[in-house]
């Protein structure tokens, strides 16, 4: 018997968080953006509603909104920070988001209060996909 899954990347060197959001702490400012898995289930996504930059973030709060034809998603923070880069290519094409989810794709970049946020390595967000 197959499995009929799709094979999702999920790259090893992000962490992420249970509401399907990745973060790579490892650059300064630290880059968010929603998982591939993510987008997917949203299907093709036509809008992004994104932050200003200068908006303190807390951990849990609405980071932007996703829109597609089937859902509008609000984008969960799992990370406190200040926004210092939004990706405006994203305000002409959301799309963006479907096709390089982990590169272009990004959402925003934060300078983060905590350098060591509580998130999932990415086999714990494959366990929890499963």
């Amino acid at each position: 018997m197959t499995d009929n899954k799709p094979r999702l990347d999920i790259p090893d060197d992000l962490e992420y968080s249970d509401d399907h959001v990745w973060v790579n702490a490892e650059d300064e400012p630290a880059v968010l953006g929603i998982t591939e898995y993510a987008a997917e289930q949203m299907g093709s996504l036509v809008f992004v509603d994104l932050p200003d930059v200068g908006t303190h973030i807390n951990s849990g709060d609405d980071l932007a909104q996703v829109e597609s034809a089937k859902t509008v998603q609000p984008v969960i923070s799992p990370v406190a920070g200040t926004v210092k880069y939004v990706n405006r290519a994203l305000e002409t094409d959301a799309e963006i988001i479907n096709e390089d989810p982990y590169g272009e794709g990004w959402i925003v970049k934060m300078e983060l209060d905590d350098d060591q946020p509580d998130l999932l390595a990415a086999e714990q967000y494959a366990a929890l996909l499963k």
